[in-house]
């Protein structure tokens, strides 16, 4: 299997998925083996391997590397080693805020923050693809909606809504800098049943370098590589444009309740035009 993907893994960057990977997958099991090459190379290795069940984790990197798919199993230097059917992305608090019905937003009522964890997990190890986010370290999953009750939170802005606007400036959490957003009541909008559900995922590496920034405390212990951060219900199942003010406090930087990426002017641009004429509903 690896002589068949040691092109795809000769392509990679030798500071990136691969070798870190390798390191992760393999120093907890006690296989002799550092580096690519000495995957490849089997003189290279240790002669005495304490079972053949190491190899079932390994052979999961080489299969999904042959199938293309590098990026969903992109690992952080804290997260817990995963094979096939294990726990690859953790409900993070920052998504736990949608269980609460002050949210403005989706809420969530109809699963426990339990069964959606185990849901999501079920869902991504069906169809182990992650799409690209606006950065490195974030993924999307887009799935057909399965929240009974879950409505697209956007709506269009007609002459006949826009006097229902809404504004204010908010935080998402108080260490946040608040900014100005609007919105439609969900009182007197009703969005049409979404079809598809938007599971936005942050690195495990990002998350820690978000918490540390605001000054939160990391828990200690390794957890999957994943955590999922934000639930959107919508009409596609292909990303919406970010927010323009997101795009904004993003490029403020951790400190700031932001991701520290910098703003891009074409993704900005194209976040006005869509967000000129949709709110969301809240």
């Amino acid at each position: 299997i690896f002589q068949k993907c040691s092109g795809a893994m000769a392509s990679l960057p030798s500071s990136g998925f691969m070798s870190r990977t390798v390191c992760a997958f393999t120093r907890p099991m006690n296989l002799h083996m550092r580096t690519p090459s000495a995957l490849l190379n089997p003189q290279r290795r240790q002669p005495s391997l304490p079972s053949t069940q190491p190899f079932k984790r390994v052979f999961i990197v080489a299969s999904l590397l042959c199938n293309g798919r590098v990026q969903g199993l992109a690992m952080s230097s804290s997260a817990a080693i995963v094979e096939k059917g294990d726990k690859f992305i953790q409900l993070d608090g920052f998504a736990k805020r949608q269980w609460d019905s002050s949210y403005k937003g989706l809420v969530i009522q109809s699963m426990s923050q339990e069964d959606f964890e185990a849901k999501v997990n079920q869902l991504y190890w069906e169809n182990p693809v992650l799409v690209d986010g606006y950065a490195p370290f974030c993924k999307h999953i887009f799935v057909p909606n399965f929240l009974a009750g879950a409505r697209a939170e956007a709506a269009p802005i007609t002459e006949a809504n826009q006097h229902l606007l809404l504004s204010e400036y908010q935080a998402r959490k108080p260490e946040e800098l608040p900014v100005l957003v609007r919105w439609f009541p969900k009182e007197k909008v009703e969005a049409p049943l979404a079809t598809h559900l938007d599971l936005i995922l942050y690195s495990r590496d990002q998350i820690i370098k978000e918490t540390i920034a605001m000054g939160g405390t990391v828990p200690e212990g390794e957890a999957p590589p994943w955590g999922l951060i934000s639930i959107k219900a919508q009409m596609v199942d292909s990303e919406i444009p970010m927010q323009p003010i997101t795009m904004m406090r993003n490029a403020l930087g951790k400190e700031e309740g932001g991701s520290g990426v910098p703003l891009v002017r074409d993704k900005y641009d194209e976040s006005v035009k869509y967000w000129s004429n949709h709110a969301t509903i809240a």
